[in-house]
């Protein structure tokens, strides 16, 4: 009886830790450049002893292992917003951002705009790197125009170009938080032909899907919960029964 506790208490474990996942999909319904995370599973086997003696061999425990996170990397739709500083990506890559110790990270959230020293920043005010490092504009700039190449140019010319990278393994990427991103080795992608000015990506995740699972994991936890408060009720019952029998 412990031993079905134990493997309905993993699986009670792994449908805590999904919810926490689906929760956090719908909440980022409408976050530019978010991507999907799926939570995946394993079955684990344990022995039950690790004796011999017994006149019937060991059996297996079927335990369940909530092993990775893992993305999903689809594109989402493309909204128009007709802020020249907002950017998207079309087809792959991320664009690189600087962090407070000068390392690098990587969003597909192009919801970017001018701080008050006309530097380009994300929402949460990190530096947007260009292939020549962070860019900064003056009220001489004047209007800006960003090619589907990433070309920045004003009416003092052009000014540089937005750094696009992208990751050989996408799934080995680490999320920080902010929706942004940090891996090793990124590659540069040349030609850059996907940057489309004054439009956001939209999240890649269906509400209705994830709503559905929503209710799939409760009502699973709900089973798994009475399942449990049966086995106490049968272990109780059980005890009181063993309790009244005389030697």
């Amino acid at each position: 009886m412990e031993n079905a506790q134990l493997i309905t208490l993993s699986r009670q474990t792994a449908l805590r830790n999904q919810l926490t996942v689906v929760a956090n999909n719908m909440a980022n319904l409408n976050t530019s450049g978010y991507k999907a995370q799926r939570l995946n599973f394993e079955e684990y086997l344990m022995p039950v002893a690790e004796a011999t003696e017994f006149p019937t061999p060991d059996e297996t425990l079927s335990y369940v292992h909530d092993y990775a996170t893992t993305f999903n990397f689809s594109e989402g739709g493309i909204r128009t917003t007709d802020n020249p500083f907002d950017l998207a990506i079309e087809g792959d890559g991320f664009f690189a951002v600087q962090m407070e110790d000068g390392t690098e990270a990587f969003t597909r959230n192009g919801a970017f705009h001018l701080d008050v020293g006309g530097t380009l920043v994300t929402a949460t005010g990190r530096p947007v790197l260009t292939e020549g490092g962070p860019i900064s504009f003056t009220t001489e700039d004047g209007q800006v125009e960003i090619a589907r190449d990433g070309t920045i140019s004003s009416e003092l010319g052009a000014r540089g170009r937005i750094r696009l990278v992208d990751f050989e393994d996408k799934q080995s990427l680490l999320q920080l938080g902010e929706n942004l991103y940090v891996g090793n080795e990124p590659l540069p992608i040349q030609p850059i032909r996907g940057v489309v000015q004054g439009a956001l990506e939209e999240a890649n995740v269906d509400g209705v899907v994830e709503m559905t699972r929503l209710i799939e994991i409760t009502r699973a936890y709900e089973s798994v919960t009475k399942m449990q408060s049966d086995m106490d009720e049968l272990r109780k019952t059980a005890i009181q029964t063993l309790g009244t029998l005389q030697a």
